[in-house]
């Protein structure tokens, strides 16, 4: 079985880690949510997650992806803790997948792992690399590195993570229970 890793910390974009989580548990994706501060983290909108487990107990090589949702000071609580950051350049250096969505391509920045691809929150390019910043796209894949704009691309982004772990079988199939054209 396929299993991800989706680190949060309190200001967590809820909308993006739930469909995170429940797509890719719907794709029979073993799912871990690990808490950077407390295990049970408040998100930006005041909707709380008890995670799985802490942040500094996980060991990359028990997982095949890291997905990280965006969310504000999430994006920046994993762009500067340091066992996020290791976890990061891990899988870099394991040629494992790394994703990121709205606020949260920052953290695959300052870790050093973001391709010369992306995508992420409309103006937080600006922080980012705004040269290589595509405007235009909801998900973008530079190699083993994914990313995505922001809450409304938040499904397309889980399925796209569904397909690269699972398939493209398993992600039609989820896509038409999903009603997505």
């Amino acid at each position: 079985m396929s299993k991800l890793l989706v680190p949060i910390s309190n200001g967590f974009e809820e909308i993006e880690a739930i469909s995170i989580i429940d797509i890719c548990r719907r794709a029979n994706i073993d799912v871990v949510i690990a808490a950077v501060e407390d295990i049970v983290t408040t998100g930006a909108h005041n909707i709380k997650i008890t995670a799985d487990c802490k942040i500094e107990n996980v060991e990359e090589d028990d997982f095949d992806m890291i997905a990280l949702p965006g969310g504000l000071p999430n994006a920046f609580t994993l762009a500067e803790n340091s066992y996020v950051q290791d976890i990061l350049k891990e899988f870099k250096a394991s040629d494992k997948y790394i994703a990121a969505i709205c606020a949260a391509p920052y953290a695959l920045h300052k870790a050093e792992v973001l391709n010369k691809n992306y995508t992420c929150y409309p103006s937080f390019e600006q922080k980012i690399d705004p040269d290589n910043y595509i405007a235009d796209q909801n998900v973008v894949l530079d190699d083993k590195v994914i990313t995505s704009r922001g809450p409304a691309t938040a499904t397309e982004f889980a399925l796209e993570i569904v397909k690269l772990l699972k398939g493209d079988e398993i992600y039609e199939e989820l896509k038409e229970d999903l009603l997505l054209k």
